[in-house]
């Protein structure tokens, strides 16, 4: 394993201590325990809260700031943020209007955010995402996993955040882009924790594994490695197939957002190489590609490998989607 370490145990400090001073305009860092806030409160605003296991850089941490999160709460890799986190950060930001946490379901992450979400004492609410098609349970999950599709959440429910709304009501948009979403993901090789030193699982030069998590859970199937357009027809097909069986209204014209991200070892080249043909899978569909992002948004460490994410898009969504964002991974329209 060669990776830039001093202390493992000191990685994640480093690291976040940096972060915060790459980007001193739009974030503060604090220590013991560890969550970043924006540079300057959000007043008369519902605050939006993520946070999660690090490795999955820039999620979520580099979306803090104008119109996306108010903060975010970092646990160590792979490992969930504990409840004293998300209530200082809570705390933090708290603007009298309520607190939403946007939660991705995985198993350590919903008990850790629930304990915090009964210990405060104001008002609060949780969308939990679960977007991933791969699989309907998985190693840390009862249920789906939430992925890549919760950058879509986090960026829409931000702005509407920003225009005063309610807290019930911000839950309940999150909730509908949450079941307007679906991912599945794929893995040309494992991620190697740095404290473990070593590959999360065991895959063949010659094997992929469609499907998998951004843990390295086990996917759907281990499958030889074949052409790009060959695998990517069957992600869009299997989400295709999953927006049908849960009666998501599509049909011929549809506007959707299309993410393509990247896993964290694999280049943008190869990267929009994956957009290139999902572009010309989706338009044999009939549907329209009205929205696009590329690039590693919710990674996992250095695994070689990328998502598909396929939003269906309404007034409501695109209109927030286009909305200004200022934070460190998404900047547009500022």
């Amino acid at each position: 394993m060669k990776k830039f370490v001093n202390q493992v145990d000191n990685m994640l400090a480093e690291s976040l201590s940096g972060f915060a001073k790459a980007h001193t305009d739009l974030v503060s860092l604090h220590l013991a325990p560890n969550y970043l806030t924006r540079k300057t409160k959000a007043n008369n605003k519902v605050a939006i809260i993520s946070g999660g296991g690090a490795g999955h850089e820039p999620l979520h941490a580099g979306f803090i700031g104008k119109g996306m999160l108010d903060a975010a709460c970092p646990g160590q890799v792979f490992t969930s943020p504990t409840p004293d986190q998300m209530i200082a950060a809570a705390e933090a930001v708290h603007a009298d209007k309520g607190v939403l946490f946007i939660v991705k379901n995985y198993a350590g992450d919903v008990m850790n955010f629930e304990m915090a979400a009964e210990m405060l004492p104001f008002e609060n609410a949780t969308v939990l995402t679960s977007d991933d098609c791969a699989v309907i349970n998985s190693t840390y999950t009862e249920g789906r996993r939430g992925v890549a599709g919760t950058v879509i959440v986090e960026k829409c429910v931000g702005s509407l955040a920003e225009t005063g709304a309610d807290l019930q009501t911000c839950k309940a948009f999150g909730d509908k882009i949450n079941a307007q979403t679906a991912s599945i993901g794929v893995a040309l090789t494992s991620c190697t924790l740095p404290a473990a030193g070593k590959p999360t699982f065991a895959i063949n030069e010659s094997e992929i594994e469609m499907g998998v998590g951004i843990h390295g859970e086990p996917g759907r199937r281990r499958e030889t490695m074949r052409e790009a357009d060959a695998i990517i027809n069957d992600m869009i097909d299997a989400i295709l197939a999953d927006l049908q069986s849960r009666k998501i209204s599509y049909k011929k014209g549809a506007e959707i957002l299309l993410l393509i991200n990247g896993l964290g070892a694999t280049p943008l080249m190869e990267l929009y190489l994956l957009y290139n043909t999902a572009e010309k899978r989706l338009n044999d569909h009939g549907l329209k590609i009205e929205r696009s992002l590329v690039g590693n948004y919710t990674t996992a460490i250095d695994m070689a490998g990328a998502s598909i994410t396929v939003c269906v898009l309404d007034d409501e969504i695109k209109q927030h989607w286009d909305s200004p964002v200022h934070t460190a991974a998404l900047r547009w329209s500022v």
